[in-house]
């Protein structure tokens, strides 16, 4: 029996990556270049490959938020999410977790994204929970620069969403998953249902050999 339901966000809940996104709300507020959008691109296309060193690349992007505060961040996601974000939910994305909420399934946002980025969308969408990666700060509240081991990413997004199954009662084999990335793998091999939704080239031929679900939102 499914007790969850878990949703990555990036291309799958979001129909776009939200970090070019991201980057182009910093942009016509003046707070970025055109050489960090072209940053961001380059890693998004090695992600898209499988090539991107993810620490690395995390490492670099957070050390921007070096004396930030926490709520400064968190005001500035939530304006970008409801203006830049929310438009690329699509009618089946909200149908799908309209209709695991209405069978009483726990929900939660699974993504490599940081919380501030997620939690906007969930709230928007009446999802309660997010599992994210997590942004270091000091005791004032203000971020550090660094992550929090491990990042919401392949191997550490399972250890991530086991944490979080354990705590909310469930077991990841009785969870589904919607994923649109191969980076994703590691989750979808460890719950009940895996369902590829706009799924890259490799996660696309892996779900036909094993007869997965693939959908379109």
């Amino acid at each position: 029996m499914l007790r969850a339901a878990l949703f990555d966000m990036d291309r799958t809940l979001v129909r776009k990556e939200t970090a070019s996104l991201y980057v182009r709300y910093l942009m016509a507020r003046g707070q970025a270049t055109p050489r960090d959008l072209a940053r961001v691109f380059r890693w998004v296309v090695q992600y898209t490959f499988g090539v991107l060193d993810h620490e690395a690349a995390a490492s670099r992007a957070l050390a921007t938020l070096a004396g930030t505060a926490e709520t400064v961040l968190a005001a500035r996601c939530d304006d970008w999410v409801r203006g830049w974000v929310m438009p690329l939910v699509g009618d089946r994305a909200r149908r799908v977790v309209d209709e695991h909420r209405a069978a009483g399934r726990t929900l939660a946002i699974v993504t490599g994204a940081s919380p501030y980025a997620a939690w906007p969308v969930a709230r928007a969408l009446g999802i309660g929970a997010v599992v994210a990666s997590e942004l270091e700060m000091d005791g004032r509240g203000v971020f550090t620069g660094r992550f929090v081991p491990p990042l919401c990413i392949g191997e550490g997004k399972v250890a991530r969403a086991q944490r979080f199954a354990d705590a909310a009662g469930f077991r990841l084999d009785e969870a589904i998953f919607y994923s649109d990335s191969l980076t994703d793998l590691p989750l979808l091999e460890r719950v009940a249902q895996p369902v590829a939704v706009n799924p890259d080239p490799r996660l696309r031929r892996i779900a036909r050999e094993r007869r997965w679900p693939i959908e379109h939102w």
